[in-house]
């Protein structure tokens, strides 16, 4: 069994108290500590740039790292500016590597494929945002191809190895970013999800994972009408740091056609909230639809008294819609989706032997399909949006495990089959995540602990629509009362207390 660091223990156990205090905070008390100017942001661009070269290395989550010395001048006028009385935000002086299927004005952007490798003139819409709030960008954290597949690989930088286990898979598509994290190389972390890809990594890394709604996070894509599917949000270690992360991030844009009209500063609130009387309907494995390996779901169902002290009540619930149509009308969306953005990379065969299978599957799939399978798909997703409406008037929340397998061997591209069933997708082992894709309602990842070996594990948490806030709350209560993150830390991290 892996050990793992618990924040307090003794003996071969190493406390938080023992390692370097800035990289210990959280975002929010890192934000205080920066505006109060008990810590310059030099000091804080220099341990963070410091741990950085001490430990990415091991596990490759961060990529396109700035250089030291324009990192520091840029700290240094951070702190000028404190000095004179102007702070621009709560990011003011913080380290930010942001995920590499974003744009960066300046900085590498590679969405994991030579195909794409430049440097962008312009900065993504929520990047925009991180610069404005004060953040610094030291870099990028690694993603798989064109953000396919939960497990980071790529030709361009390689594999990202788990945090709690450098044998193991980061999970993905934002598995740098939960590295980073979990290994305390970053204060926050953007991230994007379409199949997981928040959620998913933030569970095999012991962090949060936050799916906001479908136009919380604004975007200026070269499709912006259709794609509903994909989009950005925020990970953290704990969940007031991702509420404060959003409202930076969130808030509405005329350049995205979709984007809601209320203001970031929602999130800027206390999250504490009464949860008390909050019913939560565990759907569990879908009625045995789902293969899970062994473990996961008992630890899921260990948080359930959690959530009963603090007052909520936790029923087990059938599905109330057939699953087999979500995962085909899932595959019609997605394959329609990835093939109208990749395919004049496909119809070039230079360019084509340079996509990894699993994106020239979902491109060629993408060929036969008809403007009446996509319609005809868009209806089994409204279908799917009000049965869920109708479980929402039961439950306030609804439960469902973020993955069907643990963390699995670095080198392995993918799960061919969990429990003898075979899995006849590069994706089907993380078709647990699709439901609240598909309703594009917010979802957040908590930690529920670790199997016998020492690997991570989450449960998702899905909130009605539009109730982000509502999410929040609860996952903050939830945190309150485990301290899975701040308590259980990763190994490496012990050999540099």
């Amino acid at each position: 069994m892996s050990v793992f660091l618990k924040s307090g223990t003794t003996g071969g156990a190493h406390s938080t108290s023992e390692f370097n205090s800035l990289l210990a905070m959280n975002a929010v008390e890192l934000s205080s500590a920066i505006h109060s100017r008990s810590v310059s942001c030099v000091e804080v661009m220099t341990t963070y740039v410091d741990h950085i070269e001490r430990v990415n290395p091991k596990v490759n989550a961060i990529v396109s790292l700035q250089d030291r010395s324009w990192l520091l001048r840029q700290a240094a006028e951070r702190d000028a500016q404190l000095a004179a009385g102007r702070s621009l935000g709560w990011m003011h002086g913080f380290p930010h590597a942001v995920k590499d299927t974003a744009d960066t004005q300046g900085i590498r952007t590679t969405r994991g494929s030579p195909l794409t490798d430049r440097i962008p003139t312009d900065d993504a819409i929520f990047v925009e945002r991180l610069r404005a709030s004060g953040a610094i960008l030291i870099g990028k954290t690694n993603t798989p191809e064109f953000g396919l597949g939960s497990q980071t690989y790529n030709t361009v930088f390689g594999t990202t190895l788990n945090a709690y286990d450098q044998a193991k898979t980061a999970g993905g598509s934002s598995g740098g970013a939960a590295v980073g994290l979990a290994l305390r190389m970053l204060p926050v972390a953007d991230g994007s999800d379409m199949m997981g890809s928040l959620r998913n990594p933030g569970a095999f890394n012991n962090v949060f994972g936050f799916r906001p709604s479908f136009g919380r996070v604004p975007s200026k894509r070269e499709e912006s009408s259709l794609n509903q599917l994909g989009y950005s949000g925020a990970m953290a270690r704990s969940v007031p740091d991702i509420a404060m992360l959003l409202s930076v991030m969130a808030g509405p844009d005329a350049r995205d056609p979709g984007a809601i009209e209320q203001s970031g500063a929602l999130f800027a609130q206390s999250l504490l909230r009464d949860v008390h009387g909050a019913r939560l309907g565990w759907l569990g494995n879908l009625g045995g639809y789902l293969p899970i390996e062994p473990g996961i779901l008992e630890l899921c169902e260990r948080s359930f008294p959690v959530f009963e002290a603090l007052g909520c009540t936790v029923e087990q619930l059938q599905p109330n819609f057939p699953s087999e149509q979500l995962w085909s009308a899932w595959l019609t969306l997605r394959q329609w989706l990835v093939g109208g953005d990749l395919q004049s990379f496909h119809r070039d065969p230079a360019k084509r032997a340079l996509l990894k299978p699993e994106a020239q599957w979902e491109i060629e799939r993408a060929y036969g399909l008809s403007a009446l399978d996509v319609y005809h798909a868009s209806k089994v997703r409204s279908s799917w949006y009000h049965a869920a409406a109708a479980l929402f008037e039961k439950f306030d929340y609804l439960l469902l495990p973020t993955a069907q397998v643990f963390p699995f061997d670095a080198s392995v591209h993918w799960p061919k089959s969990i429990n003898g069933i075979s899995m006849d997708t590069y994706h089907r082992w993380m078709e647990v995540v699709v439901a609240a894709s598909l309703l594009s309602q917010p979802v957040l990842n908590v930690p529920v602990g670790f199997s016998l070996q020492g690997l991570p594990m989450g449960m998702q948490i899905i909130g009605r629509h539009h109730a982000d806030l509502s999410v929040l709350s609860l996952g903050y209560a939830y945190e309150r009362a485990t301290r899975w993150v701040s308590d259980y830390l990763p190994p490496v991290l012990g050999s540099l207390a």
